[in-house]
């Protein structure tokens, strides 16, 4: 049985959740991929784990774990229609004007590959663009 909004609120028993803590990304150098978030987007280093290795990055909202593989030379690269896992993650930026700010700075980038341009979503209000960024993620941009 399913429980609605208003049995919801008045059930201290209800599990939920607060939103994503992290995200944990396997990437094959995780050097040139946290350059890309801090470079970039202006991600800041919060942690990191040597031994493992792993570096923490973040934009003081979200923070990403990223997971260095240990052998980029027999890794699998990922197909979003055939492998189960990450399609790709989104990351929100303020508005149309700061997403096509991005569009033109990731252009001038050698090391990240364009799917697409800003464009509207469907018939929402909402823009969005994708690109695949250093380390094969793939990573979307969008605003309300």
């Amino acid at each position: 049985m399913c429980t609605t909004a208003t049995d919801s609120a008045t059930n201290n028993n209800t599990i939920s959740t607060l939103g994503i803590h992290h995200l944990g990304l396997s990437v094959p150098d995780i050097k040139q991929t946290a350059a890309f978030f801090i470079d970039q987007l202006n991600f800041n280093i919060v942690g990191e784990k040597p031994e493992y290795p792993a570096l923490f990055v973040s934009d003081g909202t979200v923070m990403l774990t990223l997971w260095q593989i240990s052998d980029s030379n027999t890794m699998t690269t990922f197909d979003r229609k055939n492998n189960v896992g990450l399609h790709h993650f989104a990351l929100k930026v303020a508005n149309l004007e700061k997403l096509e700010a991005i569009h033109q700075q990731f252009a001038l980038a050698d090391n990240i590959d364009i799917e697409f341009a800003p464009e509207q979503l469907d018939e929402l209000p909402i823009h969005h663009m994708m690109c695949i960024i250093p380390g094969g993620i793939r990573l979307e941009l969008i605003t309300a």
